[in-house]
């Protein structure tokens, strides 16, 4: 299939596409023409980027998942460089949640103070 089928199969644009194959992501063969060819597995890989990109993973870190793909791996996440990735992106998010929660539980003292200055939260987290 050429680009532009591609991309409308991926729901994504043409540019996208030049952009990860700039980026080595997305291989592209020519025709005879010098048009760019895609098969099934090309569309595999953008779904698996797609997929990431949603979940947060900026682009570079797809990279391991495209290549086990790439390497004959029916999914993405089974090579030990994308488990890899998986993890510090949880650690990631872990730390992230432990953030959120303390910046919480300070709104909620604030709150709770605004409501009732007599409070008996008064002073503690300030």
């Amino acid at each position: 299939m050429r680009i532009g089928e591609l991309a409308a199969r991926a729901g994504t644009t043409t540019r996208t596409l030049r952009y990860y194959e700039t980026r080595g992501l997305l291989p592209a063969l020519r025709d005879g023409n010098g048009h760019r060819t895609y098969d099934e597995s090309d569309l595999t890989l953008l779904r698996q980027i797609r997929t990431l990109q949603d979940f947060g993973f900026d682009l570079e870190e797809t990279r391991p998942f495209v290549e086990c793909l790439r390497a004959g791996h029916p999914e993405g996440d089974v090579c030990p460089a994308s488990l890899a990735v998986y993890r510090r992106k949880l650690d990631e998010l872990d730390a992230l949640i432990g953030e959120l929660q303390a910046v919480r539980a300070k709104i909620g003292v604030r709150l709770a103070l605004a409501v009732d200055p007599m409070c008996e939260l008064g002073g503690q987290g300030l």
